[in-house]
């Protein structure tokens, strides 16, 4: 199993190049630049503003620790999904804003056929694979919690949500986006804020407005078997974008030689093993770029581009046999930096 301090310690390494301290630099004549490193969402948060008013990196991280403990943790009581979890088997009412993202979720859910699911929360506990006891389950356990699992057995009427006795909700696959999500909103009431990338542990991103040298927002795809090393590539983003990255490589553990991971199959509880190592989605909305590249990476190269296409989305595959493959909308967004690997187009 990987250790845990690695793991942060990777983060922090993963994102050093957009992590000083928060001291402003003259950008041009007026605005001035703020970059600061945060942790929230149980993760590494990077953040580089562009303003001509007040640093508002602190702000940042507290507006998305507060979606965290108000909105999605499903281990605090006092969040609505904690709420709602608690409530299985009668119908809760939820905030507009909760609201929202599950429409969006669950539509997402049906369009996937399942491969994204946002019921599978005890599954993913069971395995444990980013905790203290990470194992292959019993079938029999695996059986017992696939019964409570599935996104049919949740009903949305406008703000009112009932769960199936038994079923719960666990947003994570969604947290980072929904956040990213959150500081964009919140970014477009600061008339003074003229840019802002903002990275969540590397899997998720949003470029905000733009530079003021004009030049672009660039965002590091890791290598899926050379974390620490060098970066597989390059990808970039315009203004009002989201990148998302699910991949194999990013909770883990290893047993007689199989690496079980983090992104399970809802129909069978197991990791998905299915020649994929990474899938890096790009699309106008967080929420959409978390949950459609781990619909993606479930689904396989093949299945996925209908949804991509359906949600205009862009996407970057990595397969184990180091394949790079482009929908055609990445193409002229991608720089591979890594000869050991190869560019192949998609569509």
């Amino acid at each position: 199993m990987r250790n845990k301090k690695k793991v942060v310690t990777s983060l922090l390494c993963g994102v050093s190049s957009l992590v000083l301290a928060a001291v402003p630099v003259m950008a041009d004549a007026d605005i001035q630049k703020y970059t600061n490193t945060d942790f929230a969402m149980d993760t590494v948060v990077s953040e580089t503003l562009y303003t001509t008013g007040k640093d508002l990196n602190e702000t940042v991280g507290d507006k998305i620790r507060e979606i965290e403990t108000g909105l999605l943790s499903w281990t605090d009581e006092n969040s609505q999904i904690a709420k709602l979890n608690a409530a299985s088997g009668e119908t809760a009412e939820v905030s507009d804003e909760l609201a929202g993202y599950l429409q969006k979720i669950f539509q997402l859910a049906e369009d996937s056929g399942g491969a994204f699911d946002p019921t599978i929360g005890k599954i993913i506990r069971l395995w444990d694979i980013d905790g203290e006891n990470p194992h292959v389950p019993e079938q029999s356990e695996l059986d017992e919690l696939l019964k409570d699992a599935g996104y049919e057995k949740v009903s949305l009427d406008g703000d009112k949500v009932t769960l199936e006795k038994g079923a719960t909700l666990d947003l994570g696959a969604t947290g980072k986006g929904i956040g990213c999500d959150v500081v964009a909103d919140f970014l477009k009431t600061q008339t003074e804020v003229s840019g802002m990338i903002l990275n969540l542990g590397g899997s998720s991103v949003m470029a905000y407005g733009e530079k003021p040298n004009g030049s672009d927002w660039k965002v590091a795809l890791t290598d899926p078997r050379d974390t620490e090393g060098d970066y597989l590539g390059a990808i970039t983003l315009n203004g009002g974008e989201f990148l998302s990255t699910s991949g194999d490589y990013e909770k883990y553990f290893m047993e007689d030689g199989k690496r079980y991971h983090h992104i399970l199959d809802p129909k069978t509880g197991y990791p998905v093993w299915n020649g994929l190592d990474s899938v890096t989605v790009i699309c106008d909305s967080g929420l959409l770029a978390d949950g459609l590249s781990t619909a993606c990476f479930v689904l396989g190269m093949e299945d996925a581009l209908k949804l991509l296409d359906k949600y205009d989305a862009d996407a970057a595959f990595v397969d184990e046999d180091k394949n790079v493959y482009l929908t055609s909308g990445m193409k002229d967004r991608f720089e591979l930096m890594k000869n050991t690997y190869t560019v192949r187009d998609l569509q």
